[in-house]
């Protein structure tokens, strides 16, 4: 035994019970995430459930020539991308923004009132929340729409006019994760030394000159990463929130890669082409995550690697 393998294992003893709460998290990736990784070899067959995934026919790269020939997979794509772009630009930043301003106010017990009032919307499942802005939006009895009668102006079909569709996506994506998001970045913003506050204070410095020249350099490192991770998994909106806006007079702005293999390939039978379409999201997910990390290393940033 040598003696690199002797250390390795006196540190694993040492270490064993922090090893042991790791345990679950670990078999929950390689049950629900590694291992079923080989069903995406049924995108390069002919899946057949008769013949099982080892014995369906293998067809290489159809699949993937018979999407990209698709007039709709042009549509998806380019509604996929809007959306998260969307997301990205004014989702992303808006946890962080919350975060500064949750830890800026100075009576601790209406600090922990708003958290915990932001917090919940994150417990409330995308179909209720979908409930609820039918409902509220609804050019019948909806209160916006009522609202909107009193002052003179005709009733809006918000979900069925694809100009207001991506906004509300947007907004109540905001309203529904930010809250849980900022988390993350109350907990960076707790470890930010805090005698650098003490001396801006005493040189004079204001409320946002310290904010902007001590707590956000201090919590750089966690919204580089963040952002690397949020980019890569850019493709994917999050089906429940687009499934249940969704409906067909928004189709062609609603329709994304998500709801797309959702209803080509659970709902039409055709799992092949459904796992092409996941693989194809998952493949610009990666390149995204590789590329925004490089561009990370290269700014002297920290990356997730």
């Amino acid at each position: 035994m040598t003696a690199n393998l002797r250390s390795a294992l006196r540190y694993l003893n040492r270490k064993k019970y922090l090893y042991l709460m790791l345990l679950p998290g670990i078999l929950y990736f390689l049950i629900f995430n590694y291992v079923p990784m080989y069903g995406v070899v049924i995108a390069f067959k002919e899946f057949n459930f008769a013949k099982g995934i080892w014995h369906s026919p293998w067809i290489g790269f159809e699949n993937f020539k018979y999407m990209f020939k698709l007039d709709d997979f042009y549509t998806v794509f380019w509604n996929s991308l809007i959306l998260s772009f969307l997301k990205l630009v004014f989702g992303f930043p808006f946890p962080i923004l919350l975060a500064l301003f949750l830890n800026e106010m100075r009576s601790r017990a209406y600090q922990k009132f708003a958290q915990t009032l932001i917090y919940l919307p994150h417990f409330i499942s995308w179909v209720v929340i979908g409930g609820i802005l039918v409902n509220f939006l609804s050019p019948t009895w909806g209160v916006l729409n009522l609202f909107l009668t009193q002052l003179g102006f005709e009733p809006v079909f918000f979900l069925a006019d694809t100009a207001y569709f991506r906004p509300l996506v947007v907004l109540s994506s905001i309203w529904k994760d930010s809250g849980w998001e900022s988390i993350i970045y109350l907990a960076a913003i707790a470890s930010v030394n805090t005698e650098l506050y003490e001396a801006a204070s005493i040189d004079g410095a204001g409320r946002l000159k310290r904010i902007w020249h001590i707590t956000v350099p201090g919590i750089k490192s966690t919204i580089v990463v963040l952002l690397i991770l949020r980019l890569g998994h850019i493709m994917n909106i999050g089906f429940e929130q687009i499934f249940v806006l969704q409906n067909q007079m928004n189709l062609g702005v609603s329709e994304v890669f998500e709801t797309y293999a959702y209803r080509v390939g659970i709902l039409g039978g055709r799992f092949s082409f459904g796992a092409t379409v996941g693989l194809f999201t998952s493949a610009i997910g990666l390149i995204f995550l590789l590329a925004s990390n490089r561009i990370a290393k290269w700014m002297k940033e920290d990356g997730i690697w």
